[in-house]
């Protein structure tokens, strides 16, 4: 015969499913064709990318990725408590994009929290590019005004470690740390 739980067990029973629904999402096996390491001074970060969200903007990604675009661009701009942005391979200080247009905000109601990869831009919703960012902290004022193309699955505690300011003028990290190499997980032998 059902029993009738009380609110005391149901409130325990919500919690503890709340809670196993993210620890089964964090321990399934990545798509490797939708994964990224990146690999910096201090370790590799494993980015899971999200194309339900922003297919035009992961594909771009995957395809920089794969041309090597990554390799060794600067994260010209990490404010601490805040975001670490590198991807301009152009120029390396955040002014530069790559030869491919830009592309249009695919914007979601996913959260930027820490770890969170979206795409930096300019004014314009639609003119994100080359370059991204990796939240350290819950950021909600970004929410729904920038791309979400991906989460940090593991490898956070290597941007922690990237180095912050002093900042120069233009809002650069005096001799940056630097993106190692960036590959497609399914591209690794």
């Amino acid at each position: 015969m059902p029993r009738v739980i009380g609110r005391r067990e149901f409130t325990g029973l919500a919690l503890a499913a709340a809670f196993a629904a993210p620890a089964a999402a964090q321990t399934a096996k990545p798509d490797p064709q939708n994964t990224l390491y990146l690999e910096t001074p201090y370790g590799r970060v494993v980015i899971a990318l999200r194309p339900d969200l922003a297919p035009k903007h992961v594909e771009r990604m995957k395809q920089l990725t794969r041309e090597g675009f990554y390799n060794n661009v600067p994260f010209h701009r990490v404010i601490d408590g805040f975001m670490a942005q590198t991807g301009d391979g152009q120029y390396g200080n955040g002014t530069g994009g790559s030869k491919y247009p830009n592309l249009p905000a695919e914007f979601s109601k996913t959260p930027f929290v820490r770890g969170t990869v979206g795409m930096a831009r300019s004014s314009s919703p639609d003119s994100a590019n080359s370059q991204f960012f990796i939240c350290y902290a819950d950021s909600a004022f970004l929410n729904g005004q920038y791309t979400v193309v991906g989460q940090v699955v593991s490898g956070m505690e290597y941007i922690d470690k990237l180095k912050k300011g002093p900042k120069e003028a233009n809002g650069s990290v005096p001799t940056p740390d630097r993106i190692v190499k960036m590959q497609v997980a399914a591209d690794v032998k």
